[in-house]
């Protein structure tokens, strides 16, 4: 075999590998959008229980990338590759077997850690084999389309088997894919990139115990209340932690994080435009799941087809948007791409949560899809041809971090916006639905009970208001009541709908006018040495 042709086979089995990864990184990530409703039935979570469902995926996948680019970079790529589809197979094991949501939480951490790996490293290895600018953007648009055909098979697998009554056989699956992921990268092209690269660990604990408070007070603070001392705490430490992170980078010698990209105007907009039209994506999804499974109780299979809905426009369009981001400026791509995730959320936003057609769904879903289509490999094209090729490992796992974190904002903002709402408006009604019910003490005290601790999901689920010993049984929920915290959680979620579209809508002006003038993804001129 000739040199030339052993590069081409290395390039070809590497863009396999990273693509196989990220398909299974996305699986992973995105099996609970269609299983929010079963795990509320099964569990009987509370909002900021079922919030965490996703959101322990999500920190620890947010809050590890940048150390794990780092760690490609200077040891290899192709080994780490292999350890974060190990992990994914520890996490789905634990996940499989979760008899509590606490328990469901350990196995989506771990598995989350995984993905941390998974994410920033396969997009590395594509960009180190990639010959040029062009081929990069290929191989990237690729690798976006992989995440999608991940985004959209995962919920409809996970909901056609919760529909046939096994939820858990969707983490076998997910097993099964990161095993097959380990012995296809075994034939990968490894690379590295140790030059001027070595681990930050002041900087890593500063930022990874900031995300994590912030996270964790949003998520928290929905339920316990914003103005709790230990929420404040929380918020306070963690923008503390993060100014000392910004510090630290400023003054390490090989900072984690190099700070001077943002000097990159390209570089800087789409930073910002990224957390933001991500979050507004994710929020979006979120509460799609959410208004259709925990609130509606509607099958997880039909929640399943409309994320197929959403990700498959995006992995269609893989062709044109590859051609997009080579021949065109990210300003057009990007401005389209958010308004098109800005109009889905605004027209979710007037659905009437008595309606139970879910077809409604079909119209802004694929609106959706195409949104997210034209931003994420535009997102990604731009970080990594605005940088040095030895920087590539750095700028993919930034990438990933700010789309990521954009992601874990999604459902941790908007299930915190929404269920604070929602539970104020159940309080505010509680007396008068509680009063022309019937229901009798000690049962109205038990009911009062449920509806402070647990909030408008638990209501709007219970179908009956527990005994207090075995002299009081259940009796029937009040359907005064159960209709209080329908309407209460219906008109949380549609406000969700139009706060996440205009967040969109702000990502799209962002992009329309931060990026006048800038020069198209695929001519790689770095502003920097």
């Amino acid at each position: 075999m000739t040199q030339t042709a052993a590069r081409k086979q290395g390039h070809t089995a590497t863009v396999v590998a990273g693509c196989f990864a990220v398909l299974l990184a996305q699986v992973a990530y995105s099996l609970p959008g269609a299983l929010n409703g079963t795990f509320q039935q099964e569990f009987q979570t509370t909002g900021a229980e079922l919030t965490w469902a996703t959101a322990a995926f999500a920190i620890p996948m947010v809050v590890f990338e940048l150390t794990t680019g780092v760690l490609g970079d200077l040891f290899g790529r192709k080994r780490l590759l292999q350890a974060g589809a190990l992990l994914t197979v520890a996490g789905s094991l634990v996940s499989c077997v979760a008899g509590t949501v606490q328990i469901l939480w350990v196995g989506q951490a771990v598995a989350g850690l995984g993905a941390a790996i998974l994410y920033p490293i396969s997009l590395a290895m594509l960009a180190a084999v990639s010959p040029s600018p062009e081929a990069r953007s290929k191989a990237i648009a690729v690798w976006a389309g992989f995440l999608s055909i991940g985004a959209a098979i995962s919920p409809l697998m996970g909901g056609w088997l919760a529909a046939e009554g096994d939820w858990r056989t969707s983490y076998i699956v997910v097993i099964t894919a990161a095993v097959v992921s380990i012995v296809i990268t075994r034939f990968a092209a490894d690379s590295s990139a140790p030059e001027g690269r070595k681990l930050d660990v002041p900087g890593q604990v500063t930022l990874a115990l900031g995300l994590i408070a912030i996270l964790f007070a949003a998520t928290q603070g929905s339920e316990a209340g914003f103005a709790r001392p230990e929420i404040i705490g929380a918020f306070a430490a963690g923008l503390v932690l993060l100014g000392a992170f910004v510090v630290i980078e400023t003054r390490a010698d090989v900072p984690l994080l190099r700070l001077d990209i943002f000097a990159n105007r390209s570089y800087a907009i789409v930073a910002i435009a990224t957390v933001v039209g991500m979050f507004a994506f994710l929020a979006t999804c979120y509460s799609m799941s959410i208004w259709l499974g925990a609130i509606q109780h509607q099958s997880a299979l039909r929640i399943g087809v409309l994320f197929l809905f959403i990700q498959g426009p995006a992995f269609v369009l893989v062709p044109a948007v590859s051609r997009l981001i080579r021949d065109f400026s990210p300003r057009w791509t990007l401005t389209a791409g958010f308004a098109l995730i800005a109009v889905s959320g605004v027209w979710c936003s007037t659905f009437d949560v008595h309606d139970m057609s879910w077809t409604r769904f079909i119209g802004p879903m694929p609106a959706l899809g195409v949104g997210f289509a034209l931003t994420v490999g535009s997102i990604t094209a731009v970080a990594i041809n605005t940088v040095p090729l030895r920087l590539a490992g750095m700028a993919s796992a930034t990438t990933n971090l700010l789309r990521d974190f954009g992601f874990a904002l999604g459902p941790v903002l908007i299930a915190a916006f929404a269920v604070s709402r929602a539970n104020s408006d159940l309080s505010a009604g509680f007396g008068g639905a509680i009063a022309g019910s019937g229901l009798q003490p000690p049962y109205t005290d038990i009911a009062g009970g449920i509806a402070h601790g647990s909030g408008a999901m638990a209501i709007n689920s219970m179908p009956v208001v527990p005994g207090a010993g075995p002299d009081l049984p259940p009796v029937p929920m009040p359907e005064s009541l159960r209709a209080l915290a329908l309407e209460s959680l219906g008109s949380a979620y549609s406000l969700a709908f139009l706060v996440a579209g205009l967040c969109a809508a702000a990502a799209a002006a962002l992009t329309l006018f931060g990026l006048f003038g800038a020069k198209h993804a695929g001519a790689s001129t770095p502003s920097y040495r």
